[in-house]
């Protein structure tokens, strides 16, 4: 039933989810009440998340709650395949092959939906296309479902703006325990972590050329400035360029900047953000990484065009040769560089991202009859649940308003 690359990885698979859910207490808390409270029992949940550890602990959690779950990726280079087979060892069926081509890619989501799901995890909008484009039969049991990033949050806009969305989303990318956490934290170290083991290079002394400074672009410099880079920022955004400028970081146009980097990184969402007007103006082993959901932000075809040849240099680099004898370095094939070169966010990072997926996903689930098609914000008090389990989990405690400071805030008087 599953369609996995060797189910003989499935022990090595399982120590790295085991591994993953020792470090997730927000999630290990929500599985344990809701192993008996089993809010999804009977449901049928498709799963669209990158194929790893942390994605299979949410698949295991869904599943101890009662649901029906199906797992599958996100993106054909970020799957692990043997936290697929784990998974699929534990008892989740799993549609996802790393290094799957774009048609079989597209097989395993269909694969996943094809039990008619009522319920979706998705992670940049692809299940919800299959099921409004391609196959609606599909769709027939549809009640609704959870968007996980910023790319698929702009997706599904679209479509709310255009009147083809389905069903209720919830945007779990706009959460608080998501967006501040995930996006800058988790993606600040995982892409750096990923860069530096791939490269096995330094980091100081460099030129890092960031492009966006929404919360990963701001992760990726972040970290950048910490390791001892020089740290440029390319936006479209002008408050969020006048951020970058007042938390120290130059500000320029991705073409000033093309001649002075020694690794770009693109975390726009955007597609183009470098293409051949840059790579022209680009030092000899300059290094071009995408941090951004799909492989359309540095242009590859640009690339090939370009060069008069192109090799593997090293487990996850491609040389690309300039006419003029440069090389450009492309890593992970300009794919999700922190998943398809790395292993993604910290587990307690993830904990928050996947706790709310639960509890969004049961708040979908009760409230269903009172939410048209249309995108919606994770509601507050989940978000603060989260958050506050996350600081019990760390032994930390805050201050609570009393009533007279609660009035005063509410009020207009001092």
């Amino acid at each position: 039933m599953s369609i996995i690359k060797d189910p003989r990885l499935a022990k090595h698979g399982i120590q790295k989810i085991e591994w993953a859910r020792t470090f997730m207490p927000a999630l290990n808390e929500i599985r344990r009440v809701f192993s008996a409270l089993r809010p999804f029992e009977g449901r049928r949940i498709t799963l669209s998340v990158h194929m790893e550890a942390k994605t299979a602990n949410l698949a295991l959690a869904l599943r101890e709650a009662g649901a029906d779950v199906r797992a599958t990726g996100c993106n054909p280079s970020s799957t692990q395949d043997d936290v697929a087979a784990g998974l699929c060892e534990l008892g989740v069926p799993v549609y996802a092959v790393c290094g799957a081509t774009e048609k079989e890619y597209t097989d395993h989501l269909t694969h996943a939906l094809s039990f008619s799901p009522e319920l979706i995890i998705d992670d940049g909008g692809d299940l919800i296309s299959i099921l409004s484009d391609s196959r609606p039969d599909l769709a027939r049991c549809l009640i609704g479902g959870c968007e996980e990033t910023t790319t698929g949050i702009h997706r599904l806009m679209a479509r709310s703006r255009a009147g083809g969305l389905i069903c209720p989303m919830m945007n779990v990318n706009g959460a608080k325990s998501k967006r501040y956490y995930d996006n800058k934290y988790g993606t600040g170290q995982s892409v750096w972590t990923a860069i530096m083991q791939t490269t096995n290079l330094t980091v100081q002394g460099k030129t890092v050329v960031t492009a966006g400074y929404g919360y990963c672009g701001k992760g990726i410099t972040m970290r950048a400035r910490g390791l001892g880079a020089d740290v440029i920022v390319t936006e479209v955004d002008p408050f969020k360029a006048l951020e970058a400028y007042n938390d120290g970081f130059r500000v320029m146009t991705m073409e000033e900047a093309a001649p002075l980097g020694d690794y770009f990184i693109t975390a726009t969402g955007c597609r183009d953000v470098i293409t051949a007007e840059h790579f022209m103006k680009m030092k000899d082993n300059s290094f071009l990484a995408n941090a951004g959901h799909f492989n359309v932000e540095v242009s590859v075809g640009d690339l090939e065009r370009l060069c008069i040849k192109h090799r593997p240099l090293r487990d996850g680099i491609e040389g690309y040769t300039m006419r003029d004898g440069r090389t450009l370095n492309l890593l992970a094939e300009g794919r999700l560089v922190n998943l398809a070169a790395g292993n993604g966010h910290p587990a307690e990072i993830m904990d928050m991202s996947f706790s709310v997926q639960m509890l969004a996903l049961r708040y979908l689930l009760e409230h269903r009859d009172e939410l048209p098609p249309g995108v919606y914000d994770v509601p507050e008090d989940i978000d603060s649940e989260v958050a506050m389990m996350r600081l019990r989990a760390a032994g930390l405690s805050i201050d609570k308003l009393t009533e007279k400071q609660r009035s005063y805030l509410e009020g207009w008087t001092i």
